[in-house]
């Protein structure tokens, strides 16, 4: 996987940024600046590639996802965050995703899938990775949702769905709604900052 690593100050977190469809490890170079510039931050870029657009994972048309790859795709990177963190000394319980679009959706897939990898999350636009299976424990774990009241690409219910299936198993979220359809604002970077030096 190609990425970008920025040490920053001892005792911070690390953010693990992942872009939207289309995108590359430069992308939500900003939002980690803006969220905590003195955060590390572990920035990837999606190994899929769908008619020259990287993404994290493959999909059979516009919202819905090839479950089989997602899991196959989550699991690598649960364990490329493992290997980094290792090879950068960076703490392993201290990781917050940050993710736009396919970026959130694959750091909801980690939520999903394993107790214990993310320390939180801001999620822009994301949708509800996987219906149906049982969650791991999540207790008070804080996530931020940012949201499109008329986002096309991802519908208001996707949202309000990944927030209750969250809370259902004890995670702490917040959801902020926009109504900028698939775009992310910078009103939204502006609150999950607030959100964040809240925690």
């Amino acid at each position: 996987m190609e990425y970008i690593f920025k040490q920053g100050k001892t005792n911070k977190p690390t953010f693990l940024l992942l872009h939207g469809t289309g995108g590359t490890e430069e992308d939500l170079l900003p939002l980690a600046e803006m969220i905590d510039p003195e955060a590390n931050v572990l920035s990837v870029r999606g190994s899929v590639d769908e008619n020259g657009m990287n993404r994290f994972f493959k999909r059979l048309a516009e919202g819905v996802f090839d479950e089989e790859d997602l899991i196959e795709r989550t699991e690598e990177l649960n364990n490329f965050i493992e290997a980094k963190s290792n090879e950068y000394q960076f703490d392993r319980k201290q990781v917050y995703a940050i993710g736009y679009s396919n970026g959130a959706n694959i750091a909801g897939s980690l939520l999903f899938h394993y107790e214990n990898t993310l320390k939180g999350a801001m999620l822009f636009h994301p949708m509800v990775p996987r219906r149906g299976i049982e969650l791991p424990n999540l207790d008070q774990l804080p996530v931020f949702i940012g949201a499109g009241e008329n986002d096309p690409i991802c519908p208001k219910q996707e949202s309000e769905d990944l927030k209750e299936l969250l809370e259902s198993n004890g995670a702490s979220v917040e959801i902020f709604w926009e109504n900028q359809g698939h775009q992310l604002t910078r009103r939204e970077v502006d609150q999950a900052k607030e959100w964040y030096d809240k925690l």
